[in-house]
């Protein structure tokens, strides 16, 4: 491969990464000729495009379809008070040109799907999965492997951090780690369970190492170890992996050779829903989608009921008891109280049920509408019925009823 050459501002602008013997002048122009897909510019996306940017790294890709929220600004330092509610990508590209005006920063406005993840992730050299849902993680891992492409995996959740390096030749992939995902609601996202500011800037700031030692095709990476991070303690462990020869994806036969549907594989939608709206929970015929049921009849059963329909539900003779089943901390920002709500946070329902009525109808909503389904069908297990879940959490309800609340 032809190496691009570095002017005279580039050669300035790099000159302590020149002197390294590591890097040099080629090791620089290959840092140039570079092409890198962050998928997220949250969190981990930040530092990690930052320094990839410093660094010289030719061109950055960028995946994200999310605004930027007052709510971010902690930890994701690609963006600023001034950008609240403007395109992630519009302050990232804007934020990498101010640092580095010759990179080429490659803007990808689209949710990453089994659609379109391998025409996206298809021009880069390495992917850097900044994500933070099992869905995505397992779809970057399948379309990295299918690809032939490094997979650099991080991950942040309180005040612990995870990195590796997936998908390298001969080496593990994500679903050797974990091949399995947790069940829909058991780990709570960043948003739900919270995350230390720092903590993304030392994890992105890693994967942005490794990254840079792959393009320059120096030092030894992180493929075939896990390392995690500690910050209460202050304490790094290392974990040896393997590639698992009975993979379904990168095993010696595997039996998966094409993306599939990463939503189903995850639990987060029900295989055979039936739709059904009614002005009275539990009244059920076929509609227009207010109500979803996620379980056929039985212990356990429980619907999903949009924002409008609640709305019109709790302004009704027939006014179900609400339930907020997320933390103190949460409710202290925004919550549905006026509507009547109750909070009973999700570790405290299971001792807490005989404070929910068994007479009335019952919706339980949280952020963003997986918590409230664990709580649903635990309060359906244990004999309360109707109940239904609030689909999209108070998020859908800020944008369909309440314009203006602040959600978390």
């Amino acid at each position: 491969m032809t190496l691009p050459e570095l002017s005279r501002d580039e050669l300035l602008r790099y000159a302590r990464h020149v002197a390294l013997p590591e890097v040099g002048f080629d090791g620089q122009k290959r840092l140039k000729a570079g092409k890198v897909l962050c998928v997220g510019a949250g969190g981990l996306g930040s530092p990690l495009a930052l320094y990839l940017a410093a660094a010289g790294v030719g061109t950055i890709g960028i995946v994200d379809f999310d605004t930027v929220d007052a709510s971010n600004l902690h930890r994701q330092l690609l963006h600023g008070t001034k950008d609240i509610g403007r395109s992630k990508l519009d302050s990232a590209h804007d934020r990498l040109h101010d640092v580095n005006p010759n990179v080429d920063v490659r803007l990808h406005a689209t949710r990453l799907t089994s659609e379109n993840a391998l025409e996206v992730l298809a021009p880069y050299d390495v992917v850097v999965d900044g994500t933070d849902n099992f869905p995505t993680r397992y779809l970057v891992n399948d379309a990295c492997v299918l690809l032939g492409k490094p997979n650099v995996y991080g991950s942040v959740f309180r005040w612990e951090g995870q990195l590796s390096v997936f998908s390298t030749e001969g080496g593990p992939c994500y679903r050797c780690l974990f091949r399995e995902p947790p069940p829909p609601g058991l780990v709570p996202n960043c948003a739900e369970g919270g995350v230390l500011g720092v903590l993304p800037g030392i994890i992105g700031s890693a994967q942005a190492m490794e990254t840079i030692k792959l393009l320059l095709g120096v030092g030894t990476t992180l493929a075939g170890r896990l390392l995690i991070f500690d910050a209460l303690d202050m304490s790094w462990r290392e974990v040896a992996l393997r590639r698992n020869p009975a993979c379904p994806v990168c095993g010696d036969e595997p039996t998966q050779t094409e993306l599939i549907d990463y939503e189903v594989f995850c639990g987060l939608k029900p295989g055979e829903a039936r739709v059904v709206t009614g002005a009275v929970m539990g009244e059920a015929s076929e509609g227009s989608g207010a109500l979803v049921e996620d379980a056929p009849g039985g212990p356990g059963a429980v619907t999903e009921v949009d924002a409008p329909t609640l709305a019109e539900l709790l302004d009704s003779d027939s006014r179900p008891f609400l339930l907020d089943v997320r933390e103190p901390w949460e409710w202290a920002v925004s919550s549905l109280a006026d509507r009547g709500a109750r909070l009973i946070p999700l570790g405290e329902l299971g001792e807490r049920l005989e404070e929910v009525p068994a007479d009335r109808p019952v919706v339980v909503y949280c952020r963003s509408g997986q918590r409230s389904l664990t709580a649903a069908r635990m309060l359906a297990d244990a004999g309360r019925e109707p109940v239904s879940s609030l689909r999209g959490g108070i998020t859908a309800w800020a944008a369909a009823v309440e314009p203006g609340l602040p959600v978390v």
